[in-house]
Formats: structure tokens, C-alpha cells, sequence
């Protein structure tokens, strides 16, 4: 972020925004439209996220295109956040864990998306990988959808469940922030959340955590706004953007310029 700007460049190449490029919806319009985001974002932006779920509805396929996208990123020496929010307990969590994950895993990522909603312990599988192989996880906290917080704002013994997924993700950093560091378990908290922040009494601060953003830009969060939803801990917010990004393709010169602006407009 320091060197590169707090924009993290997402990669979502739905049916609508691929076809917008004047692609063909399938696994060729799939791998030009990715690759194009490759050489458009590697070496430009702090990290870039490819959202799972759009390589996967064209299967085995899809998924090779995905790991050719984590790949070439990697050796661009760009950070990589794989969006599948990721959930489970036992030894499926521990699977999921060491497909992502894991040293010997086909493409791994630098961060993975987890869903903690099956209790923060359930998650301890990928938490212990990733410490031992140097990887990051962000795990769900606050999301913007209306639907989040009948689950995230229901309070147990006065604390809100956000409140106990921070407080979940403070005790892995601790280590880090005892050395004056962020930790690795970062945490996502929507852009748009407003005031929800402070309202459940979520201290980024002292959980150490990098706070992915998503909802940046077109959903509506804005400079400001990041402002007023994290105050003290701005410093700790990578803001991520997806369709205000790559509003501005298919030309790669024009994706990378549209970044480029919106990662100088977010002050570090």
C-alpha cells in the first residue's frame, strides 16, 4: 500500500461486464477478459482480487483460467486475494485449507476469503496453515449486504457477533502487534457500512488486522466515507473496487490508467 497506492483492483468477469467488452460469454471471453486484467493491474496496484465464484460456474475449465491469473500475478509480483469465501469445520475446512493455502497447493493465492459464520474457531485449520506458509486470510466481519446484519449486529452477552469475529482475529495478531505490525488475519468490513463500525464498538485498531473494503466506487464508498467508517484505523483499509475499475476496459492502457487514478485518490 505504501508503495502502490490502497486500491485493491478486483477481477469479476460476470456474463454482463464480460459481454460489455464485446466478449463472448464462455471460457475464451473468460481468459481474455482475466488476462487482460493481468496486464492492466500487475505491478501497478497493491493487490488484486479475482472473485472464485465467476471462474467456477465454467468448471474445470474456468478454474485453470484462474490459476493461470494467480500465477502470472505472482510472478509479476503482485499480491493476490482469492475471493471464495471459504467455510467450513474439520477436516473439510482443513481440505479447503490446504487447496488454498498449502505450500504444494496448484496456485495459491497470497490472501484467501473466509467466512467465519460457523463459529471463528471452525476457521483454525487455514489460520495455522497460513501462519506456517507465510499466507494471509481476511475473514468476513461487517459486509455491506442488508441481509448481513440479522447475523453480524445480533448481540450475545452484550457483544455483537462482528464484535466477536474481531476479537477472534485480535488474539492471531497479537504476536504482531506486540512487534508493532499488522497481523496476517485481516478482516472485511464494507465500505458502505457507514457507522456500523463504531456503532458495535469494532476496534480495528487494537486487532492489529488489515480491513479489505470491498464496495468502493460504484456501490458507493468513497473517500470520505472511508473516513468516517474507520477513523483511527484508515490507515489500515485497502479499498477494493471491481466494477468502476473495469468500467474502463477492455483496452489493458485504459484499465491500468482508470487503477492508477483511483489508487492516488486514497491517501495511505
Amino acid at each position: 500500500m505504501r508503495e502502490r497506492g490502497a486500491l485493491c483492483a478486483g477481477i469479476d468477469p460476470h456474463r454482463a461486464l464480460v459481454e460489455s467488452w464485446g466478449l463472448t460469454y464462455d471460457v475464451a471471453g473468460l481468459e481474455r477478459f482475466a488476462l487482460t486484467c493481468v496486464e492492466a493491474f500487475a505491478g501497478r496496484v497493491a493487490a488484486v482480487k479475482p472473485q472464485s465464484a465467476f471462474f467456477e460456474v465454467f468448471g474445470s475449465r474456468g478454474i485453470a483460467v484462474l490459476e493461470r491469473v494467480l500465477t502470472e500475478l505472482r510472478e509479476a509480483g503482485t499480491l493476490t486475494i482469492l475471493d471464495a469465501k471459504r467455510g467450513d469445520i474439520g477436516s473439510t475446512m482443513t481440505a479447503y485449507a490446504h487447496a488454498y493455502l498449502a505450500d504444494d497447493a496448484v496456485a495459491p493465492p497470497d490472501a484467501l476469503t473466509l467466512s467465519p459464520y460457523l463459529g471463528y474457531e471452525s476457521l483454525r485449520p487455514a489460520i495455522d496453515l497460513a501462519t506456517r506458509t507465510g499466507r494471509g486470510l481476511f475473514v468476513l466481519a461487517l459486509t455491506s449486504n442488508p441481509e448481513g446484519a440479522q447475523v453480524q449486529h445480533a448481540r450475545r452477552d452484550g457483544e455483537a457477533v462482528a464484535a466477536s469475529i474481531v476479537r477472534g482475529a485480535a488474539g492471531d495478531n497479537a504476536p504482531a502487534r506486540a512487534r508493532g505490525e499488522l497481523g496476517s488475519v485481516g478482516l472485511v468490513v464494507g465500505a458502505t457500512v457507514g457507522t456500523a463500525v463504531a456503532d458495535l464498538g469494532l476496534d480495528l485498531v487494537a486487532a492489529a488486522t488489515p480491513v479489505l473494503a470491498p464496495g468502493f466506487g460504484t456501490q458507493g464508498g468513497t473517500v470520505a466515507s472511508l473516513g468516517t467508517t474507520f477513523g483511527a484505523a484508515r490507515g489500515q483499509v485497502l479499498a477494493a473496487s471491481s466494477r468502476e475499475v473495469l468500467s474502463a476496459g477492455p483496452e489493458p492502457s485504459r484499465l491500468a490508467a482508470q487503477a492508477l487514478r483511483i489508487a492516488e485518490s486514497l491517501p495511505v
